[in-house]
């Protein structure tokens, strides 16, 4: 059955990258999922012939076509889309993990993912349900870093903490017992940072499944933004000690 390309909506079987550098990584990272790659006559980059050669070392069909360009993207600007079938993954179980409960906002979980990366953590737990990860919105907000990222979804993080047993949990709280900046040597065991949702955050049984972290700022802010915390966490977790 052929495909039929329309603006997005979340129970569509495919998504699009939006722009050339996430429609790249997309060829570079999944290449047996793309479906095809639409360009605009007016797409005249250095990287069009990277494109090309992409596409074509791939058997993945390019066709240039401003009308579906017109018709898929929000913005102008948008010169390239990346059309592909949906997927999950599996986790990896013996390195490091970060874990969101029911992220909101498409441009943090875009941002985390890329920071993740950015930090060599390539493995995303979605507890509950939250933004929609294939959503175009947040794999712009990736810049594409979500095709290198294996993520996967579970109910809820007693679903998580059952498969994943060799994990050290580390939710991250407002009230957390014990503070970023002090924390003491952690075992060698593979860890999972684990952050809640932009408006709520995490709920008090979270205390109860792991070691609550909190990263202490000043009394002018009453919280740090998501993808900020996440960012800052990462960066303590991953740094040699």
């Amino acid at each position: 059955m052929q495909t039929v390309f329309k603006s997005y909506k979340k129970d569509f079987e495919h998504s699009y990258s939006f722009g050339a550098f996430p429609t790249i990584e997309l060829i570079k990272s999944k290449p047996e999922k793309v479906i095809k790659v639409f360009a605009s006559t007016s797409y005249r980059e250095e990287g069009r012939e990277e494109l090309e050669n992409l596409c074509r070392k791939n058997n993945v069909e390019l066709e240039i076509n401003d009308k579906v360009i017109s018709r898929l993207s929000p913005k102008e600007s948008c010169l390239v889309i990346g059309a592909f079938k949906k997927y999950e993954c599996e986790l990896q179980k013996n390195v490091p993990h970060v874990a969101l409960q029911n992220p909101s906002n498409m441009g943090n979980l875009g941002t985390i993912m890329r920071t993740m990366l950015g930090f060599g953590v390539h493995d995303l737990a979605i507890i509950g349900g939250g933004a929609d990860i294939l959503d175009p919105k947040v794999i712009r907000a990736s810049m594409g870093a979500i095709f290198r990222i294996r993520f996967s979804h579970f109910d809820t993080i007693e679903q998580y903490a059952e498969i994943f047993t060799s994990h050290e949990l580390y939710p991250f709280m407002l009230d957390g017992e014990l503070s970023l900046s002090d924390m003491p040597p952690r075992s060698d065991k593979p860890f999972t940072l684990i952050f809640g949702n932009e408006a709520t955050g995490l709920d008090e049984h979270y205390k109860q499944i792991g070691k609550s972290v909190v990263i202490k700022h000043s009394g002018e802010i009453d919280s740090l933004n998501l993808s900020i915390a996440a960012g800052i966490a990462l960066y303590e977790f991953t740094k040699k000690r």
